[in-house]
C-alpha cells in the first residue's frame, strides 16, 4: 500500500524491449535504498512494480503486457523521469490516501490553467470510471494522492499546489499527455458493492413477478 505523497522523481536510465514485455532501469537517491531488496515494492508513476535486479543505485522493473495495455508506461523513453514511493510501512503517516498501486485507467489532459500560485489541469477518463469519481473525494494521478475540486460532465479537475507542481512530475504535464489514473479504492468498493446488491434485488423481485 502506498500514500500517494511522492518521495522522488528520478528519471529513467534505461529500457530493454521484448514483445509484450520490457524491463527498464531507474536511478534511485540514496535515501530511498535503505533496506531496499530484490522482490520489493516500489510504486511508479502510481504502479506498482516489482524490483527485480538492484546494481548500486540502478533499480532494474519488469512491465508485462497487462500493464504496458492499463497505463502509460509503454510510453516511457530514457530520460523520462518518473514518481517514486516506497511502500507504506506498520507506523506511517498517511498523507495522502490509502492507494494500491494498481491503475485502473489512464486520463488525456485536456486543459491545463497555470497561475502564479497554483496550477490547475483539467482530464478526461473512459465514461466507464466516471460513476466511481465524486467531487471532494481523492484520486490517484501519476501516483500523487489528490482530490478531485469539480467534475463537468466527463471532465475532471484537479488543482497543484507550488509544492505538489515542483516536487512530482505532475508540474511539467502538458495537454494532450496520458497520466496514470488510480480511483479511490474505498469509492471503488462501496459502489460496486450497492451495485451488486441492487442487481441481486432486481433479480429477486423479477423472479417473484414472473412466478405470480
Amino acid at each position: 500500500m502506498f500514500s500517494g505523497i511522492v518521495q522522488a522523481i528520478v528519471p529513467v536510465h534505461a529500457i530493454n524491449v521484448a514483445t509484450n514485455f520490457k524491463t527498464y532501469t531507474v536511478t534511485l537517491p540514496i535515501h530511498l535504498l535503505s533496506n531496499l531488496k530484490i522482490g520489493c515494492s516500489i510504486s511508479n508513476n502510481g504502479c506498482c512494480l516489482t524490483v527485480i535486479a538492484i546494481k548500486h543505485n540502478l533499480i532494474s522493473f519488469n512491465l508485462i503486457h497487462e500493464t504496458l495495455k492499463l497505463t502509460n508506461m509503454n510510453m516511457l523513453k530514457i530520460g523520462d523521469l518518473i514518481n517514486i514511493e516506497r511502500p507504506l510501512s506498520y507506523h506511517s503517516e498517511i498523507g495522502g490516501h490509502l492507494m494500491t498501486g494498481h491503475i485502473d485507467c489512464t486520463g488525456k489532459i485536456k486543459k491545463i490553467i497555470t497561475s502564479r500560485n497554483n496550477k490547475i489541469i483539467w482530464f478526461s477518463i473512459k465514461n466507464k470510471y466516471q460513476k466511481y469519481i465524486l467531487q471532494k473525494g481523492s484520486i490517484g494521478v501519476e501516483g500523487v494522492s489528490l482530490t478531485v475540486s469539480k467534475i463537468f460532465n466527463n471532465y475532471i479537475r484537479i488543482c497543484l499546489t507550488p509544492y505538489t507542481a515542483t516536487k512530482t512530475t505532475l508540474g511539467n504535464k502538458q495537454v494532450d499527455n496520458i497520466i496514470n489514473i488510480e480511483i479511490d479504492i474505498i469509492t471503488k468498493s462501496v459502489i460496486n458493492s450497492v451495485e451488486r446488491t441492487l442487481s441481486i434485488i432486481d433479480f429477486k423481485n423479477s423472479t417473484y413477478i414472473s412466478n405470480k
